[in-house]
C-alpha cells in the first residue's frame, strides 16, 4: 500500500514506520526534516511544514494515498486543514486522538470505546475530542474515510516512562534514583495505570490500515497488562539495581502547586485507575495480542538510555523542586505530630 503520515518520529509513528517498512508498504513521511536520521531506511520523505498549507498541496498535487494518518494533530484546525489537502487523495484517514479524553472521573475503571468523552481536567484532552468530533462529522456528512486511534501510555527505549517528571522528561528520576535520592508518586501508589510497548502498537496499527471495517470508527490501542503505579516505580528501580525510595504525595497537592500541568496530567490522566477493555481491536485485528510486558520493556529502556547520554537529559530545577516537596510533606508531619503530642 502507499501510506503518508504527517509527522514519523515520534515514540509511536517511528516503530509504526519501521514496521511498514519490513512489511513492505511504501511509506511518505512528512516533516521539516529537523529528525530524518531515525527515520527508518526505505521511506520517502517528503519535506515541508503541514502547517503551510499551500506548500503542501504543491507538494502532493500529483500524489495519492491508500492511508494517511496523522500523528501531529492536536486541535480541530489541524484537521480541517488536513481535510481540505486530503478529502480527495486517500481512502482512508487516520487521526491519532488520545485515551486521556475518555470521562474523568470515570463511571466505571473499565475503558472502552463506549466510554464517554469527557476532560474536564486537561485542555489537550478537551481539544482531541473536538478534533473526533469534527472528524466524525465529515464522515457523516462527506464520507471521508476516518479511522480514530486512541492511545494510551505507549513508551520506547528512548524515554522512561513515569507519572510525576519535569518539563525535561523523565531522566532527572532515574537520576534521583541512581543517587540514593527519594522520588514522588502520586496518590498511595496503588492505582491502576496500563503502558504499551509502542512494537506492539505498531501491531496493532498496521492491522488497523486498509481495514474497511476500520472506517468509521474509534479504536483504542493498549496493552491488556495493568499495575499499579508502585509496581512501575520498582520495576525501574529493580533494573536500576537500586532501593526504591519513594514519597506519596496526593494528585491534588501536586496539582495545587502549580508549578507543572499536573492539574491535566494526573487529574485528567494517570491519577485515574484504568483497565482497557481491547474487545474492538481484537475484533478488527484478529489475532492481536501485545507481546512485550513491561518489566521486559522497560529492561530495554534503562539499559538504553544508560548508553546513550543525549537522552539523560538534567532538569536541575525539578530536582530543586522535589526536594521542596518531599521536605515540606515531612516537615508538615514532624509539625502535626508535635501538636498532637503537645495537645
Amino acid at each position: 500500500m502507499k501510506i503518508l503520515f504527517i509527522g514519523g518520529s515520534g515514540t509511536i509513528s517511528i516503530a509504526i514506520s519501521k514496521l511498514l517498512i519490513q512489511q513492505g508498504h511504501e511509506l511518505y513521511l512528512l516533516n521539516r526534516g529537523n529528525r530524518n536520521d531515525c527515520l527508518p531506511a526505505g521511506a520517502i520523505s517528503l519535506t515541508a511544514d503541514i502547517n503551510k498549507e499551500s506548500e503542501v498541496a504543491t507538494l502532493i498535487r500529483d500524489l495519492d494515498f491508500d492511508c494517511v494518518a496523522d500523528f501531529i494533530a492536536f486541535v480541530p484546525e489541524h484537521l480541517q486543514r488536513d481535510y481540505r489537502l486530503f478529502q480527495h487523495k486517500t481512502r482512508q484517514f487516520i487521526f491519532i486522538s488520545s485515551a486521556s479524553a475518555y470521562q474523568k472521573p470515570l463511571s466505571d475503571y473499565r475503558v472502552s470505546e463506549a466510554t464517554p468523552l469527557a476532560n474536564p481536567y486537561w485542555l489537550y484532552s478537551r481539544e482531541k475530542i473536538a478534533c473526533e468530533e469534527y472528524l466524525m462529522q465529515m464522515y457523516r456528512e462527506n464520507h471521508f474515510p476516518v479511522t480514530i486511534v486512541r492511545p494510551s501510555h505507549t513508551f520506547d527505549e528512548r524515554s522512561v516512562p513515569l507519572g510525576v517528571h519535569g518539563k525535561n522528561g523523565s531522566w532527572q528520576v532515574v537520576q534521583r534514583m541512581l543517587d540514593g535520592k527519594p522520588v514522588i508518586i502520586h496518590g498511595d501508589g496503588t492505582s491502576l495505570w496500563t503502558m504499551t510497548h509502542n512494537s506492539d502498537f505498531a501491531q496493532a496499527f498496521t492491522g488497523l490500515i486498509g481495514n474497511i471495517h476500520a472506517l468509521g470508527e474509534a479504536v483504542q490501542i493498549t496493552s491488556d497488562e495493568t499495575l499499579t503505579w508502585n509496581q512501575i516505580y520498582q520495576c525501574i528501580a529493580c533494573e536500576l539495581n537500586v532501593p526504591l525510595k519513594a514519597v506519596h504525595v496526593s494528585s491534588e497537592f501536586l496539582a495545587a502547586t502549580g508549578d507543572y500541568d499536573f492539574t491535566g496530567s494526573l487529574l485528567g490522566d494517570k491519577a485515574t485507575s484504568v483497565v482497557f477493555d481491547n474487545t474492538k481491536l481484537k475484533r478488527l485485528v484478529p489475532g492481536f495480542v501485545a507481546k512485550k510486558r513491561f518489566d521486559q520493556g522497560i529492561k530495554e529502556t534503562i539499559r538504553y538510555v544508560l548508553a546513550h547520554s543525549e537522552y539523560q537529559k538534567a532538569d536541575p530545577e525539578f530536582d530543586r523542586w522535589c526536594d521542596l516537596v518531599i521536605h515540606t510533606m515531612q516537615e508538615s508531619l514532624q509539625k502535626i505530630k508535635q501538636t498532637t503530642v503537645e495537645l
